[in-house]
């Protein structure tokens, strides 16, 4: 394979590039900053007495708000419950909250399923009614803590936590003046007060 001869320029051609190249206007001439032609960047390498500025330390959410609470937002039942307006006689309500009245009917719905208890405590509830019991106990327990692997928070008790919200719900709402967590010596916090409406019957 031979390789390829390369000429010189002709005069007439000389003299054709230099006419091209006098006449030429350098394009994007407004992008070049008086900084950036006049004054050289620092070499940090060729001047030992110029020190770089240090950059701040960073921590991955440092600079996000600290949350208020815990990672749980929700209030606790016990939580709600307490900020629910007393529908009921204020006497009779603080008597019932310390434990010194004594539940007329009571129901367990321990080892239940959701759709079970639901059903039960329907049940419960529209008889306890029918025989004008004024205050009744549902024992939920407090369900199966959480486990230390858990990804997310989770609330534990499911029945603790679905029992409130059918007693606020129909057919049992309108039988239903107040609800209140159980004091100690009736479950506590796995146990509920469920104060009724008086039978108009």
């Amino acid at each position: 394979m031979t390789r390829r001869r390369t000429r010189s320029l002709r005069p007439d051609e000389v003299a054709l590039w230099r006419q091209v190249t006098e006449n030429t206007v350098p394009l994007h001439l407004e992008r070049q900053s008086d900084t950036e032609t006049s004054r050289p960047s620092p070499d940090f390498r060729r001047n030992p007495d110029i020190t770089p500025a240090p950059l701040p330390t960073f921590r991955v959410g440092s600079s996000a708000p600290s949350p208020r609470g815990g990672s749980d937002l929700a209030p606790t039942i016990g939580e709600a419950l307490a900020r629910t307006p007393v529908a009921m006689d204020r006497k009779t309500f603080t008597r019932m909250k310390k434990g010194r009245l004594t539940p007329e009917a009571r129901i367990d719905l321990h080892g239940m399923t959701a759709a079970q208890a639901h059903a039960a405590l329907t049940r419960f509830i529209l008889r306890a009614a029918a025989e004008g019991c004024r205050l009744a106990l549902v024992i939920t327990g407090k369900g199966r803590p959480p486990g230390d692997d858990d990804p997310v928070p989770l609330r534990h008790g499911v029945l603790r936590h679905q029992v409130p919200h059918w007693l606020h719900t129909a057919p049992l709402k309108p039988f239903v003046l107040q609800i209140a967590e159980a004091h100690l010596k009736h479950g506590g916090q796995g146990a509920y007060y469920v104060y009724l409406r008086r039978n108009r019957a």
